[in-house]
């Protein structure tokens, strides 16, 4: 029942997900995070077989890494949004990963962009996008909410109407959510939306 969709608002790209790590009929945990910040300026959201996410979200970190390594410079939003389509591409026709991504960045020059991948490799910049069960709710309420030039405290106010909805139309429905944003001071967390914390094992 995973859920992750991002917009891109005024001078910034915010993306959220849900942190459920399940399998079959259990939760494993609740404080997964499936953003990861892939370089100073660009953002990484993915779900889809936790094997598969984890995987390929490393990989194209350390690509996009290596990138900027060798040549001085780092890549454009764009630029990494077509290289991860690439390499889904590419896989498609060997191993394929089943992931789909949400790619957030800020360029000097484009300023805010998000980029919807999905696992058979179909590249879009959106303004807004969602996958997962939660998307059916995230993108009829932006659809409903959403206009260009979203402030920040307009943008969590959609992004918390859409966590509150999750939970409670969606009947398996993920308690946590992470909210990060990409704007020219950099990518960070955002905040947490917790209703439940993970509790340790008590010794016996």
């Amino acid at each position: 029942m995973e859920s992750i969709f991002g917009l891109v608002g005024n001078g910034f790209a915010i993306v959220a997900a849900d942190t459920s790590a399940v399998h079959s009929i259990l939760v494993h945990k609740s404080n997964e995070d499936k953003i990861m910040v892939l370089d100073s300026h660009k953002l990484i959201a993915a779900s889809g077989e936790p094997g598969d996410r984890v995987q390929f979200t490393e990989y194209i970190q350390k690509n996009v890494s290596l990138y900027q390594f060798r040549n001085g410079i780092p890549l454009t939003t764009s630029a990494a949004a077509n290289f991860t389509r690439g390499e889904l591409a590419t896989a498609l026709r060997k191993n394929p990963y089943h992931v789909n991504i949400l790619m957030a960045g800020y360029d000097e020059e484009k300023g805010a962009e998000l980029y919807y991948i999905d696992y058979i490799a179909s590249l879009h910049k959106v303004d807004k996008g969602a996958f997962g069960y939660g998307s059916y709710f995230a993108l009829s309420l932006m659809d409903r909410l959403y206009h260009k030039g979203m402030s920040v405290d307009e943008a969590i106010a959609l992004i918390d109407k859409i966590i509150i909805e999750i939970r409670s139309r969606l009947v398996v429905a993920p308690p946590n959510f992470v909210i990060k944003i990409v704007d020219k001071d950099g990518a960070r967390e955002y905040a947490w939306r917790e209703s439940i914390k993970d509790a340790g094992v008590a010794a016996a």
